[in-house]
């Protein structure tokens, strides 16, 4: 009997995957107990109790689908960030909207430039609709600007992705850089500029919001999921031109927004007083970490994010033999997966008794692995 797929040859083709196995898997599987969550770059300072007050509101309310046109939303980032509703689209966290953004640009076998090393999400959702990736590597442990945009004069590429401040490393590049990589692409090639990590970054590192609000080509990606301590609520939004965001809903899902994750986003993005308090701890544990790398002889890199990659002075198989250390006290991290990048460790900020673990596990880890 011939073999029969019900699925399209691209996704026959595909393997089963998950970008990132979660600390709930790794318990499955080995039998462990997460005991420090610091290592999905989730924000472990949590929301702020105007948010969870407001979702406890809001939650009898959960019977009704949330806005179809997220018109509140949208007017309130407009607000926050001085430009205007039609510049801003909503969608289900960051994730979301990469697949999106990739769904709306690219054809199979379409070039798509990015970092090699760079957020695997972003290659997954390429992947999925077909696209090829074309990476480049990293210089000094930044995304490169110039190799980017090489690339894509090479390849005539219609995508480019490239994020400020960087996951996996922390890194960042300042806003003058940022700006003349974008008006320097072929306006026939979209930015997606990942912008994740901009509330713990330096503010000169964020270009203005109207420094680049005029090109049709560029799509800045935001979320709520870092600093606002939102992961599990899955806002993210995008903004461009008001001729580009109106693409999003030519694909999007309508009625795929969380309620009461809306109720929080506004709640959040009132809540400024709060969301200073949080970055502020934000960095007070980036130091921490940094303390603590130092204090066990390992480097530090310098970090605009919510995480500190630390380089451990060997290869990938020594740093993921810590990483695997680790969990067995109970400490989740993760770790970059391409080298050279994956000679690092890269540890989430935490509350304190986090941060304590962590410390405390780590001379044993590297003491055990000689």
């Amino acid at each position: 009997m011939t073999a029969f797929s019900r699925f399209t040859p691209l996704v026959s083709a595909l393997p089963s995957t998950v970008p990132f196995v979660g600390p709930e898997a790794i318990e499955r599987q080995r039998g462990l107990v997460v005991k420090a969550r610091i290592g999905a770059n989730e924000n472990g300072f949590g929301p702020a109790p105007s948010v969870l007050a407001a979702m406890r509101e809001q939650g009898g309310e959960i019977w009704k689908y949330a806005d179809p046109e997220n018109y509140d939303l949208k007017a309130a980032l407009a607000a926050h960030l001085g430009t205007g509703a039609a510049n801003i689209a909503i969608g289900g966290g960051v994730d979301e909207l990469l697949g999106q953004i990739v769904r709306m640009v690219i054809e199979p076998g379409a070039p798509v430039v990015t970092s090699l090393g760079g957020y695997p999400t972003f290659n997954f959702h390429v992947a999925g609709f077909g696209g090829r990736l074309v990476t480049v590597p990293y210089a000094q442990d930044r995304e490169d600007l110039n190799g980017l945009l090489d690339a894509v004069k090479r390849e005539n590429a219609p995508l480019v992705y490239f994020a400020n401040p960087d996951n996996p490393m922390g890194s960042w590049w300042d806003a003058e850089s940022v700006i003349a990589f974008a008006r320097a692409l072929p306006e026939t090639t979209l930015l997606v500029l990942d912008e994740a990590y901009c509330e713990t970054a330096p503010a000169d590192s964020l270009p203005s919001i109207a420094s680049l609000i005029d090109l049709p080509n560029v799509i800045r990606t935001r979320t709520f999921s870092k600093a606002y301590g939102l992961a599990g609520a899955r806002v993210g939004y995008a903004i461009s031109t008001p001729g580009t965001a109106i693409a999003f809903d030519k694909i999007r899902n309508h009625f795929g927004m969380n309620r009461l994750a809306v109720a929080a986003a506004l709640a959040a993005l009132k809540d400024q007083a709060y969301l200073a308090e949080v970055v502020g701890n934000i960095h007070a544990a980036r130091e921490r970490i940094s303390a603590i790398a130092r204090s066990n002889g390992l480097q530090a890199l310098p970090s605009a994010t919510n995480f500190v990659a630390i380089d451990a002075g060997r290869d990938g198989v020594y740093a993921r033999a810590i990483v695997d250390g680790l969990m067995q006290h109970g400490v989740f991290i993760r770790m970059p997966g391409v080298a050279p990048l994956n000679r690092c460790i890269r540890v989430s900020v935490g509350q304190a008794a986090d941060m304590d673990l962590f410390e405390a596990a780590l001379p044993q880890v590297l003491k055990s692995i000689g």
